[in-house]
């Protein structure tokens, strides 16, 4: 089976290095037209560069097509200017990958409000931004697909990421109702949560493993789940050739009578309510209620 992209118009934000330039690189040799878009920033969001110049024309040095863009994901005016661009030239939009994104780390009692609000601007609004800069085309067209870029310290949490992990946690949340709500426009909507050594990481990782976790092994899982045959709702760890699956799961737990729902009774059920025994992934948010609803409805029957 050969995965093309040949005839979708794709668009990676932070893809002037690293992870996104790995993607555009890919997806150009797979037939895609491919956006390449990076505000050439530096790890902390500061500064500017020609960094998505510089990827478009390896692009085209390999027969492919690109345009740059120097837009920033925080600022929905220059996402949706870019979107038309694209659609101007190409005609359409039909891969999204949000991979823009910067760090600020700090242990949280150290960390400015201002970095907080930064991180979380460019991570999560820069996603919603490009994604609704988006969403009106792919509607149109019957066809989207996205991906969010997540990431462990979102999902499972990281010393001195409360900003990261705060931003990542709500992409992967904001991809939880977009498929949703994308489902009947063949929209897709995944998240990925990748292990990479890139710029990001460059001081993070023991050298040996930086050379381990090359962006280009996160590459297979980020195009296959923009590509055609892409589930949606999922959530991807890839790095260093490994690749697993990550859920948001609950319980059954336990339905508690009205003489015991109080702050002890609650205390001396905590061995059931955290049983993972019958752990189920909801497919979405309402899901919770009717469990519970469902548990009444048997209570009052006896």
């Amino acid at each position: 089976m050969s995965i093309s992209f040949e005839g979708r118009v794709a668009i990676v934000t932070g893809a002037g290095g690293g992870l996104g330039r790995a993607y555009a690189l890919e997806l150009a040799k797979r037939g895609a037209k491919v956006v390449v878009n990076d505000l050439g920033a530096s790890r902390d969001g500061s500064g500017h560069s020609d960094a998505a110049l510089k990827v478009v024309e390896e692009i085209e040095a390999m027969g492919g097509e690109a345009m740059p863009n120097g837009g920033s994901v925080s600022e929905y005016d220059q996402m949706a200017e870019m979107v038309a661009r694209a659609k101007e030239r190409w005609g359409g939009v039909h891969v999204l990958i949000n991979n823009a994104g910067i760090l600020r780390d700090k242990s949280f009692t150290k960390m400015d409000p201002a970095d907080f609000e930064m991180v979380v601007r460019v991570h999560l609004i820069g996603s919603a931004f490009a994604t609704k800069a988006c969403w009106d085309t792919m509607r149109e067209q019957n066809y989207g697909r996205i991906l969010m870029t997540a990431s462990s310290s979102g999902l499972f949490g990281n010393f001195g990421q409360a900003n990261y992990g705060a931003a990542k946690l709500g992409v992967a949340g904001l991809a939880k109702t977009l498929y949703l709500e994308g489902a009947k426009n063949n929209i897709r909507v995944n998240s990925l949560a990748p292990v990479a050594a890139t710029r990001m990481t460059e001081d993070i990782f023991p050298e040996e493993a930086f050379k381990l976790f090359n962006p280009e092994s996160v590459v297979p899982a980020a195009l296959f789940l923009v590509s055609e045959d892409a589930p949606t709702n999922a959530i991807i760890g890839a790095g260093g050739g490994g690749y697993h699956s990550a859920w948001v799961t609950m319980n059954k737990g336990v339905l508690l009578p009205p003489d015991d729902q109080s702050v002890e009774g609650f205390a001396a059920h905590w061995n059931r309510i955290t049983d993972r025994t019958d752990d189920f992934v909801p497919r979405s948010g309402p899901e919770q209620a009717q469990v519970i609803i469902g548990q009444l409805q048997a209570a009052m029957k006896g």
